[in-house]
């Protein structure tokens, strides 16, 4: 290259740094979020040899960690995460559902946050009332029946997913409960997740099959009698869960402060929360005798791309049989599953995708499959480290 475009190169660089400088944070801040593609850039819920949809996404969009690596940190005026993660991704797992039914005007607000993208659904998790607790009442169902109607009447509820714990071993106590819960729910697009191993079994899939429920097919450490991965459809819904792979904190106990102001019962929740994992014990796992641990260290695991490709021929499986596939990364933290859901996105669609500039930084590995280079200059190769 002649030595005065080489000069031209670095003048231009040094005028894009000095401009970007000079900007105060809060503006920096609304460039990142007024410069990510429009919503089509991705695509996610693309047709990967089929005529039939295929959405992946994270599970939830609230969490406090999340500040300064997925989202733009101050968030500026007017910014929302669901709407943000809408841009990118075609579905997101509802899993404040799991600690408290949502409500008709909160399932209402939850449809307009995404409503820039015409190909989103939501999947949300079934109130553990109904899955860990055999006392649940009429008032308790038409409590979580009022903000499923509302995504359903406005076709954007994808799934319910019904969430058992891994104590829930497959006795006929327990088929007896599963069986009287699919036929109380029997109106909505139902997915059922297993962690015991017990439940790989045909007369379980035989049950599903009858109830039109869907089995969830998930990736967990594999401890003892757990479930193990597989790519079952037993239903027009297939439906795939990754959990992350710690083995060493999956069973420990956690530490238990007081739910967040979001979680309270009758009150309205805050935007930034309202999809939070509280920070209490509610996995109902076994539980160990050795030091308490941070709830979120379950899901603190990043997944290689070594670890993700069997899982993309098993997703392609599933795809091939159901009629409409969701995967959801539910290794939250830090924003870990959000990286590998734009990964298998990239890997499935066997093309470079749109990269929220903000995560980039922390996940230098983004860089390799972005369409696009960074809006505001860096300071390294791209894909290269310190």
């Amino acid at each position: 290259m002649p030595r005065f475009l080489r000069l031209l190169r670095r003048l231009r660089t040094r005028l894009a740094r000095a401009r970007h400088r000079a900007l105060t944070p809060s503006a920096r801040v609304a460039i990142l979020v007024t410069t990510v593609p429009p919503r089509d850039a991705n695509a996610a819920g693309f047709t990967a040899n089929s005529s039939q949809p295929l959405r992946i996404g994270p599970a939830g969009w609230a969490y406090q960690d999340w500040a300064g690596v997925v989202y733009p940190a101050p968030r500026p005026r007017g910014f929302d995460p669901a709407a943000y993660l809408a841009q990118f991704f075609d579905t997101i797992e509802i899993n404040s559902s799991f600690y408290h039914p949502f409500t008709a005007q909160q399932a209402k607000h939850f449809v307009e946050r995404v409503a820039a993208n015409s190909r989103f659904l939501f999947t949300a998790k079934l109130w553990q009332r109904f899955t860990h607790d055999p006392g649940a009442t009429a008032a308790d169902e038409r409590e979580v029946r009022a903000g499923f109607d509302a995504l359903m009447s406005v076709g954007k509820l994808g799934a319910v997913l019904v969430q058992f714990p891994f104590a829930f071993h497959r006795t006929g106590r327990n088929i007896a409960h599963l069986a009287a819960l699919l036929r109380r729910f029997a109106s909505y697009p139902l997915v059922v997740e297993f962690r015991h191993a017990s439940w790989n079994a045909p007369d379980t899939f035989a049950l599903l099959r009858e109830w039109r429920a869907g089995f969830c097919n998930i990736d967990q450490p594999v401890i003892g009698r757990s479930l193990e991965p597989s790519a079952h459809v037993t239903s027009d819904i297939g439906y795939v869960r990754l959990h992350g792979r710690r083995y060493d904190t999956w069973f420990a106990s956690v530490k238990k402060p007081a739910p967040p102001k979001a979680f309270v019962r009758g009150e309205r929740r805050d935007q930034q929360n309202a999809d939070a994992e509280p920070r209490s014990a509610r996995d109902f796992f076994p539980q160990n005798e050795g030091a308490a641990i941070p709830a979120f260290e379950r899901y603190n695991y990043l997944y290689s791309e070594e670890e993700l490709r069997p899982w993309v021929a098993r997703i392609e499986n599933v795809h091939a049989q159901a009629k409409s596939t969701y995967v959801v990364t539910n290794n939250h933290y830090l924003g870990k599953g959000v990286v590998n859901a734009l990964q298998l996105i990239s890997i499935l669609k066997g093309a470079k995708i749109a990269i929220p500039d903000q995560l980039r930084e922390p996940y230098l590995q983004l860089n390799e499959i972005a369409a696009d280079p960074p809006a505001t200059p860096t300071l390294f190769p791209m894909g290269k480290t310190k």
